[in-house]
């Protein structure tokens, strides 16, 4: 789609005034009942951005691939000029004084940022149904979630209110949404984008992402935004040429037992079935692997991601950052209890409870030294089946979209969303999510492909070439 668009533009068969001016429309007439975006940008600020590209189209200059083109980010990423809530009331009103790299980079492509999309609160949630404000809804099926936390993300891509959005995945919240939306969701290796601007939850783990129509448009919008940043020492810049060739000959694909006797429902088993037929007859192997450690995959991520988030949601004081800046209150305790007793949601509270059990130091070696002790493992694992096989194949979630409710009073029940995700943010590596539209499904369903760490440009080329195939 961006590369459409782009050459629609370069044509002049549509300015970027009229395509700003098309999209935000169309987020007037159909956000009201879908619910993706928590605030848009000043559309004077959106216009005038765009007579600029359109100045530069008039004058013959050359313009880049995004230049022109809208985008909208998770509202847990700063950008200057808009509040960053991250989905709580105790940001509601918060506005950063600096701008995220990811945002930076893209708006120095020329991209165009629209708005900001809805989230579980602070990214703890499956289903966007844990947000401060309102839950989005599945463009395909009104009556279900949109999956999260980047649901607002993902609905805003599935409904077309803007060609691409950039959310976060720290157990699967980009990929998770874009499998129950039908969409395309890559989550790079960790440290290949730069986290600054992204308000933490697991420092270890999360991972700023594209979402996005077809794999093309996720190497287009990972080119963009990867790369080093001095602001982030985990950060790296990934060379195309280093891992992009693909030979499918030769290629050999993973099937992970462990990842299969999960319980999955049949329409899903089924299609992924399907998937695999289709890939087997242009002549590249699949065979089935183990990861013997996969099991404890969730509730490792489970202790990590608490133990993290209880960290880094302790800024959350009342007084740097927090809504109520009350100086009636008597000592600084009470300022904490007001502002999170009061601010903060169920889901969050929860978390960052477990957490801080989780540190203690009568449960520090049981529970936390424990759970990165299987996360070696479990790295180890990965590294192991990588000499026998090239990429991995998943079902993206043991399940299509639920209905709004549904899971809601029952957090075991949801978190099962990221059984068969939580392993590539455990590990670091890349993992993609597809439309797996072999069959016609009644909801979308998503394929997941994941590859070694640091391969990010051949498991594009991977996933465009299997995207031709199934779909």
């Amino acid at each position: 789609m961006i590369k459409k668009l782009h050459q629609k533009l370069i044509s002049k068969e549509i300015t970027a005034k009229e395509l700003a001016e098309n999209y935000l429309e169309k987020i007037e007439k159909q956000d009201k009942e879908i619910k993706a975006f928590i605030s848009l940008n000043e559309k004077d600020l959106i216009l005038e951005q765009a007579r600029i590209v359109d100045e530069k189209i008039n004058k013959g200059e050359e313009i880049n691939l995004l230049e022109g083109i809208p985008f909208a980010v998770k509202d847990n990423i700063l950008a200057l000029g808009t509040r960053t809530t991250a989905g709580s009331k105790m940001l509601e009103n918060y506005e950063s004084g600096f701008e995220a790299t990811v945002v930076e980079k893209l708006k120095k492509q020329g991209a165009i940022l629209i708005g900001k999309t809805n989230l579980d609160e602070f990214g703890m949630g499956s289903s966007t149904e844990n947000s401060a404000f309102f839950i989005t809804k599945n463009p395909s099926d009104l009556g279900r979630v949109a999956g999260g936390s980047s649901g607002g993300s993902a609905a805003a891509v599935k409904s077309e209110m803007v060609p691409f959005t950039i959310g976060s995945d720290t157990g699967g919240s980009v990929r998770q949404p874009a499998s129950f939306c039908g969409i395309v969701g890559f989550k790079p290796s960790y440290g290949t984008v730069s986290r600054y601007g992204l308000i933490a939850l697991a420092s270890s783990m999360d991972t700023i992402c594209p979402l996005v129509n077809s794999v093309e448009d996720a190497e287009i919008v990972f080119k963009a935004i990867q790369g080093k940043d001095s602001m982030d020492a985990t950060s790296q810049t990934l060379c195309e040429k280093d891992n992009s060739k693909l030979n499918i000959k030769n290629l050999r694909i993973g099937l992970p037992k462990e990842y299969f006797e999960k319980e999955l429902d049949k329409e899903v088993k089924e299609c992924i079935e399907e998937a695999i037929e289709k890939i087997k007859s242009q002549g590249i192997e699949v065979k089935e692997v183990n990861l013997p450690m996969a099991p404890y995959a969730l509730p490792c991520y489970h202790i990590i991601m608490s133990a993290e988030a209880s960290a880094n949601l302790a800024r959350l004081d009342g007084i740097r950052y927090g809504k109520d800046k009350d100086l009636r209150i008597e000592n600084l305790q009470g300022l904490y209890f007001k502002n999170r007793g009061k601010n903060l949601g169920s889901e969050v509270k929860k978390r960052i409870i477990f957490g801080i059990y989780v540190l203690s130091s009568d449960n520090y070696d049981a529970y936390y030294k424990k759970a990165l002790q299987i996360r070696k493992l479990i790295i180890e694992d990965f590294d192991k089946v990588f000499k026998q096989v090239d990429f991995l194949l998943t079902p993206t979630t043991p399940f299509s979209a639920f209905k709004i409710g549904e899971k809601a009073n029952n957090s075991l029940a949801m978190s099962f969303s990221d059984l068969l995700t939580v392993g590539a943010n455990l590990s670091g590596m890349p993992a993609i999510s597809l439309p797996c539209v072999v069959k016609q499904n009644t909801l979308p369903i998503g394929l997941q492909l994941m590859g070694p760490y640091l391969s990010d440009y051949s498991l594009l080329n991977l996933a465009k070439f299997i995207q031709q195939i199934i779909n």
